[in-house]
Parts: structure tokens; sequence; C-alpha cells
């Protein structure tokens, strides 16, 4: 079935002066406007368009992408404010996608890019944007791998890094890493997996080289918990120094490293010092 604000494989029912009329199911024909049609296009073909409403309210296709899709994120800069409606976006398209003062958080102005949802609007049944993003996020469960690459989209920064939006569906937070003040509100990155939390939050960084270097290392720690009899009087609150001497690496290395052991409940603090579970 056709959806609207998203994009959608539709036939060419009919051609006229205007253009292409296209068959929506339910939607009915919807017109993809002739300036969008390209030289050789029959009535056997079909078109990737995207649906959407004019600024008479009709529905209409296009060839062209927005910014985001229904149920999608991005940033957007404000193109113009209405005093009775809001602010209205540039995310890709012909018509500028309305932000209404509702979904604003705080005032915007003329020229600001803004980090927005892109939402169907129950009241009006139309396509807005929200900068509300943490009411926007998926309830699914985070699958990612640790050490998994993924894209995210800074909206926020706090004392500890930046929020961010995980794969344009979960809430991140990225991690300094002394790398902060290569970081802007708005900017889209590649992060890596740290971890996926019990509140299906996910904790990222931008080095890929420590987390690749976890799994040998978590593999050499419960060896030498093995030749210990299950226990190590070392921990994530031992000397630098002293993981060096011993393990031949960091301290944020070496605590990644039992942070996965101890999510995966093959390890335990002692305090001072870890055990195997179950030893």
């Amino acid at each position: 079935m056709a959806l609207l604000g998203n994009r959608n494989l539709l036939n060419v029912s009919r051609e006229a002066e205007a253009g292409l009329y296209l068959d929506a199911g339910p939607l009915g024909e919807i017109l993809l406007p002739r300036r969008y049609v390209v030289p050789g296009w029959n009535f056997k073909d079909q078109i990737d368009v995207f649906l959407y409403r004019d600024s008479e309210d009709r529905l209409v296709a296009t060839t062209e992408s927005p910014l985001a899709m229904v149920g999608g994120f991005a940033c957007m800069e404000v193109r113009d404010i209405s005093e009775n409606a809001g602010a209205f976006l540039d995310w890709g398209l012909s018509k500028d996608l309305l932000l209404p003062f509702r979904e604003q958080g705080s005032p915007v102005r003329l020229g600001q890019r803004v980090v927005v949802a892109v939402l169907m609007d129950d009241r009006t049944n139309r396509i807005i944007a929200s900068a509300r993003v943490d009411k926007h996020f998926s309830t699914d469960v985070p699958a990612y791998r640790e050490g998994q690459e993924v894209s995210a989209l800074v909206f926020a920064k706090t004392p500890l890094g930046f929020n961010v939006i995980v794969e344009n569906k979960h809430r991140g937070l990225l991690y300094h890493d002394g790398a902060a003040h290569t970081i802007k509100y708005g900017q889209q990155l590649k992060c890596f997996v740290r971890a996926v939390r019990e509140d299906r939050k996910v904790d990222l960084g931008l080095d890929a080289a420590g987390y690749q270097r976890v799994g040998p290392l978590t593999e050499q720690v419960l060896a030498m918990l093995a030749r210990t009899d299950g226990q190590l009087n070392m921990d994530d609150e031992s000397t630098p120094d002293s993981i060096r001497l011993r393990f031949g690496v960091s301290k944020k290395a070496f605590k990644q490293a039992l942070g996965r052991l101890l999510r995966e409940r093959k390890i335990e603090f002692t305090k001072p010092g870890i055990r195997l579970v179950n030893k």
C-alpha cells in the first residue's frame, strides 16, 4: 500500500498535460508533475516517488528525495517563520516543512539549523517536523554489536559528550574521547558501538581501533583467570603501569575488556580484583 511521507514504487495509470498520474491504491491517483517526468517512461513502468501534500493540500508525487522521510530525523535550516503556524524548514523539496510552535520546544530563528523528527500529524494528517526528538525514538530493542560501525546525528551536548540519534532510530551517547572540539550540533558522524544499555540507549565512541582490540584482550584476561584459579588481583582501579606490565595495553583498553566480560556475566568484581563467575 502506498504511504504518505515515504518513497513508493507506483504504476503509471494515465498521462495528462500536467504530468503522469500514478496509481496509489486506496490513496487514489496521484499526480507526478511534468517537470519530474523522464522522457521514455510508459504505462508499464513502476516509478520510485516520494508522496506528500503540496501547498494547496493536494497529494502529489516527486522524484526528489527529502532530507528525511516520516519516521526519520535530519538537521534542517529554518527558511521562514509564520506568526500563526510556526517555522518552515528546508527539507529538500519545493514545499517547505512545517515545524509547529507546539513542536519547537524553544523558539527557533530564521537561518537556524534544527535537528528534527519527521512525522505524520494526527490532528491534520499532514507531514510535520518536531524538534522534540526525544519523543520519537524507536521502541525496538537495539540489536547492535559491540564495535559495530553506525551512523549518528548529533542533537545535544552533555557533560559526558553528545546525545546522538543512532541509525535514524535510537538514542545514543557519544563520549568526548578528547575530540569534543571537532563535533558540532547537527553533524552526521560515523561512530562505533561501545555498549547497548538496559535502558535501550547506545554508548558510542569515535575510535574503531580500541574496540577491535577488545575481543583478543578479553580472551587474554580469561586465559589469565584460568591460570590463576579464577581470581585476579587487578580490576578497573589498577594503575596504568601495572596493567601495561601484565597485559601490554592501556588502562582504557583494559577497562573496555572488563566491561564486556562483566556485561557477558563472565566475571564479577571483588574489589580489589575480579573473578570468574561460577568458578
